[in-house]
């Protein structure tokens, strides 16, 4: 039991299937109800797509675990209907600092640039982006979610994928047109299918441990490397919710996971830390190991794998649960315009390509960090603290410095789907590029740009007046494209024309995850149409 939340505990209903021979069958079913699980679930339905979704129990995680969601996360978490309660209940923050023993050497600011909807990152313990999550996919009446449901075997097929499922009440078959596997980083379902994951396992050890206290400190990430407290190695401290702490303190490879978690070692290093007489209590304890593998491949047919179940990253960075929202953000629009005939199997394929692009830049910097944070030769050591011994004086040593490089938004230039530029333009805005946000006034109603763009192909319009829309007949093809035309009512203090360089007659194609799909001057609807074929491998 933790002292600030009390976990709910979700009602099992026996499945009218259950102890008999009558097969459950499903357009699309969810293996997972984490995050990653539940966001793929809440897309699809969002979609119209019938999902069922599978947990193995019956309440939300245990610990804080994940806590840190990067502001591209909460854009897509806006579109699934649970950004305001993440952000209402969770701690903004934007600045981080790294301390090299009792002296600050870096610091930085993630939103740099003013008039975004979004913070930086916010913090928030994991449990309660599970219920919020769960509160969502109770309002969709397209999604059947059944708790303590355990799939124990898998059988792909050409036509579906049959899943032997274990219940209280006994065993049924479910058949899944497609199968989205969001079942953690351990994964029952890839070990069923004989599946891979590659890539290293680093041999350090870290202790979390989540502390009740009052504290004046602000809504700042602090990392000390070699601090007086906690001599040779690093520690963590950021705010979550109900005045509760994360705190980490790297233990090396030797420690004992099990003593190390015993509440006479761990409050002694808090009260090292803190410095003073201050109360706290512990709340959550636990040990973890770096991590950073892949799976080759994210698509197997009619399995999709998604989440830690294809990829994993050390903590340092808040890459694991932001890239798995960015991989069913990917995934979900693609999915729909395959099983709605729209569009080629091979547009999955895209799906693993350019979130197996994306895994590899995670796993590149969540690996550079790494071997930072824990250097494991005398050589690396000593170039770490030459590093941060000059970073407080030399602006050349300050990027040098790696205590976690942040999770940011993949940026997906190399992708077949986008349609290259034939003119010039200025700005970061190209084909494949996540969008930039913008105030923005539509019909006297000031907004954001992020949430009137999503979930469909949207033509993003720069003109001087908002007649004369020669592009509304794109409305009306097989994968319809909307219109939103920003004209200099709209867009008043002129962020989102500055960020788009966009001049009247300017146009961009957004896919419905948000990214670029190409960019003109002044496009024809045939060109826009080319574009929409290329970006769903119609062409």
């Amino acid at each position: 039991m933790l002292k600030t939340y009390h976990y709910p505990k979700f009602k099992y209903e026996r499945p009218a299937e259950a102890g008999t021979n009558r097969l459950k069958h499903a357009r699309a079913v969810v293996v997972g109800a984490g995050p990653v699980g539940m966001a793929a679930a809440i897309d699809l339905a969002q979609q119209g797509v019938p999902v069922l979704l599978l947990d193995d129990d019956d309440t939300v995680s245990i610990g804080s675990r994940g806590v840190c969601y990067a502001k591209r996360a909460l854009e897509i978490l806006d579109r699934l209907g649970v950004g305001d309660a993440v952000v209402d209940k969770g701690v903004s923050w934007n600045v981080g600092r790294s301390f090299f023993r009792d002296r600050e050497v870096y610091n930085f600011n993630l939103v740099p640039e003013a008039d975004q909807k979004r913070p930086g990152m916010v913090n928030l313990q994991q449990y309660y982006l599970e219920e919020f999550l769960v509160a969502r996919c109770r309002e969709l009446p397209n999604i059947e979610m059944r708790w303590k449901n355990r799939v124990i075997s898998v059988n792909p097929g050409d036509e579906d994928v049959r899943l032997k499922v274990e219940t209280p009440d006994g065993y049924y078959v479910a058949a899944a047109d497609w199968l989205v596997v969001a079942d953690g980083a351990k994964s029952p379902i890839r070990k069923m299918l004989n599946l891979e994951i590659d890539g290293k396992i680093f041999m350090d050890r870290f202790l979390i441990a989540d502390v009740v206290m009052k504290a004046d400190f602000p809504a700042e990430r602090w990392f000390w490397f070699d601090p007086p407290f906690h001599p040779n190695q690093s520690a963590l401290l950021h705010k979550q919710a109900d005045n509760v702490w994360r705190i980490d303190f790297q233990l090396g490879w030797t420690a004992d996971p099990e003593e190390e978690k015993k509440p006479e070692k761990v409050i002694p290093r808090i009260q090292a830390m803190l410095g003073d007489e201050r109360e706290f209590e512990l709340e959550w304890v636990s040990v973890y190991t770096f991590q950073c593998r892949r799976m080759a491949a994210f698509r197997h047919g009619r399995v999709l794998f998604v989440g830690d179940a294809a990829h994993q990253v050390s903590p340092f960075g808040a890459r694991g649960a932001n890239s798995g929202i960015q991989d069913t953000d990917n995934l979900a629009w693609k999915l729909k315009l395959v099983m709605d005939g729209r569009a080629p199997e091979s547009l999955l394929d895209s799906y693993s390509a350019e979130r197996t692009c994306a895994a590899d830049e995670n796993l590149l910097n969540s690996t550079r960090s790494t071997d930072f944070i824990t250097p494991k030769s005398r050589a690396s050591r000593t170039f770490r603290n030459a590093v941060l011994g000059m970073a407080g004086k030399h602006a050349f040593a300050r990027v040098l410095v790696n205590s976690g490089r942040l999770s940011v938004p993949a940026c997906l230039a190399e992708s077949p789907l986008n349609t290259p530029d034939a003119e010039a333009f200025a700005g970061r805005m190209a084909p494949g590029m996540p969008m930039d946000d913008a105030p923005i006034s539509i019909g006297g109603r000031p907004g954001w740009l992020l949430d009137r763009v999503g979930g469909q192909f949207t033509l993003l319009r720069f003109a001087d007046d908002a007649a004369g829309d020669t592009y509304a007949e794109l409305a009306d093809d097989p994968i319809p494209v909307r219109t939103l035309t920003l004209t200099p009512a709209a867009d008043p203090k002129g962020v989102a024309a500055h960020r788009y360089d966009a001049r009247p007659g300017t146009a961009y194609l957004i896919r419905p995850d948000q990214h670029v799909a190409a960019r003109w001057r002044a496009p024809t609807v045939a060109a826009v149409r080319a574009a929409v074929a290329r970006a769903t491998c119609n062409a």
